[in-house]
């Protein structure tokens, strides 16, 4: 478990780096004067016949942030087939190589051609850890344990992004600060690539690949027992399955009737995580309250709190949510961040332009603080992280690869929606950006109560059977529900057989050794 454990705090700090650095960055100054001069025109020297919610709409500065998210798209899909044909390890691998490419070419950018060519490398490599670390830990952790490990996936998001924040605080009011936030993510992804190196493949990879041996040997080190037999037959029997399809065929059976639940919810989940308005706040925050009136430095400073907030409640997740289960935290987190965002929204309609300065007083901005950080909690410890543990569970074997892969791609299509649209949906909408998630939001709760099956200790192998069974699912699935629900019957029949058989084997040895 020891070692378990150390396998699921893989370091993963290039991601949320590259995420959470972004705010801060296109906040300082000497960014803005260099790339963004008509942002630095209207923010800095005060040149603007504009609305203060508008000091930031500008397409290309936008852009800057969603490129990422539009390249990582495209290599998620790619990621799938590196995944499946040379394992978990060599693709995580890859991707520490892409970052430390791209971090190189944005810190040391002149032009913003130089600028976005980074940006797209970065987002390349953010494709192909997005969809191999994930898929990684789910296949290592034990079903009792996996939700909360897998979580931390999550937290050295959030942890990243709360130490991006620090170092865009420390950095602010050098001329190249910009340069240092940026190039950071380079020291992550060695951290990455070393990571990718001592730790072992995951052994449904290694069965995947015919190391059946192998795969034993990483199995019992990483269960700490010897016996690991029942849960590799298991693996084996599920490799025999996908062995059948290929990877393009993995692709078309997701598209096939008894795939539709995981498919629908692949997608939706993306989706719906993104409306929430996280990651347009976590993505501009610093701009957020600097539109708001308060200075940079103090912007920066909100900043930090909100992160240690999202980092600290994603920690409740990991220890808690495999006590409580998925649905808990989706249900009660669509309650307080519906609550929070309407808050937010109605302070914002009847205080901001209320005085002379264009200012929210400071006891007001201090209220608007505290709002979001409920906010933040709530979705860091429910569509956060289970926006990746949950698509990570429902799958076989056979289209793990493909499914993860369709997952990673809606999640980057839908961020960079909201990274290229949200400083101009706060232009146009004001204050009622805010109510726009919430709305989201009270959908996205009802989705979850109606149709996201409990997962919690369900083996991977099993949650077919789990969709078969669920009351709405079942009939979208149609007749294949009862074939799937049948031929486990059968399964288990004849398992329970081949127990009986090892058992009155073992007790026919005892027997002659007496």
């Amino acid at each position: 478990m020891i070692e378990s454990t150390r396998t699921f705090s893989f370091p993963h700090y290039p991601t949320p780096w590259s995420q959470g650095v972004t705010g801060g960055v296109t906040a300082m100054a000497s960014f803005q004067e260099k790339f963004f001069p008509e942002v630095y025109a209207r923010t800095v020297e005060g040149i603007t016949d504009t609305s203060p919610y508008c000091k930031y709409d500008n397409q290309v500065l936008q852009t800057f942030t969603s490129t990422m998210f539009l390249a990582g798209m495209f290599s998620s899909l790619v990621a799938a087939t590196v995944c499946r044909k040379y394992g978990r390890k060599p693709t995580m691998f890859f991707s520490a190589c892409l970052f430390i490419v791209g971090a190189g070419l944005q810190a040391g950018a002149v032009n913003l051609g130089m600028l976005f060519a980074g940006r797209c490398i970065l987002g390349f490599g953010v494709g192909f850890a997005n969809t191999a670390v994930p898929m990684y830990l789910s296949e290592v952790a034990p079903a009792k344990y996996r939700g909360g490990l897998n979580i931390l996936f999550q937290f050295a998001v959030t942890f990243g992004i709360l130490i991006a924040g620090l170092v865009n605080y420390g950095t602010q009011n050098f001329a190249s600060g910009w340069r240092v936030s940026l190039a950071l993510a380079a020291a992550f992804a060695l951290v990455l690539g070393v990571g990718s190196i001592v730790l072992p493949e995951s052994p449904n990879s290694l069965v995947e690949r015919g190391q059946v041996e192998k795969g034993r040997a990483v199995l019992q080190r990483l269960r700490g027992v010897e016996d690991v037999e029942a849960e590799l037959e298991d693996m084996i029997e599920a490799t025999e399955e996908a062995s059948r399809v290929s990877l393009r065929q993995s692709y078309s059976f997701m598209f096939h009737r008894a795939n539709s639940p995981q498919l629908i919810i692949d997608i939706i989940i993306q989706f719906f995580q993104q409306f929430t308005g996280i990651n347009a706040i976590m993505f501009y925050v610093p701009v957020l309250f600097n539109s708001l009136g308060s200075s940079r430095k103090t912007s920066l400073l909100n900043t930090i709190i909100i992160n240690c907030i999202n980092s600290a409640s994603t920690m409740v997740a990991v220890l808690l949510v495999d006590k409580f289960g998925r649905r808990f935290f989706l249900l009660e987190a669509g309650v307080q961040m519906f609550i929070t965002q309407t808050i937010v929204g109605v302070v914002l309609a009847t205080q901001f332009g209320k005085y002379d300065d264009g200012k929210l007083p400071t006891g007001t901005t201090v209220g608007v603080l505290v709002v979001i950080c409920v906010y933040i909690a709530s979705s860091a410890w429910s569509w956060g992280p289970m926006g990746w543990l949950v698509p990570s569970e429902i799958h076989t074997l056979e289209t793990r690869p493909a499914g993860m892969s369709i997952a990673v791609a809606a999640n980057f299509l839908f961020s960079f929606v909201i990274g290229q649209s949200f400083l101009s949906m706060l232009c146009a909408m004001k204050w009622g950006v805010f109510l726009f998630f919430a709305g989201w939001v009270v959908v996205m709760t009802l989705f979850a109560y109606f149709l996201i099956p409990e997962t919690k200790g369900v083996p991977v192998e099993r949650v077919p059977i789990m969709f078969a069974r669920h009351a709405l699912w079942s009939r979208v699935m149609g007749p294949v529900s009862l074939e799937i629900i049948e031929r486990d019957a059968t399964r288990t029949i004849s398992r329970q057989a081949a127990a009986d058989q090892r058992a009155a084997a073992n007790g026919d040895l005892k027997k002659a050794a007496l």
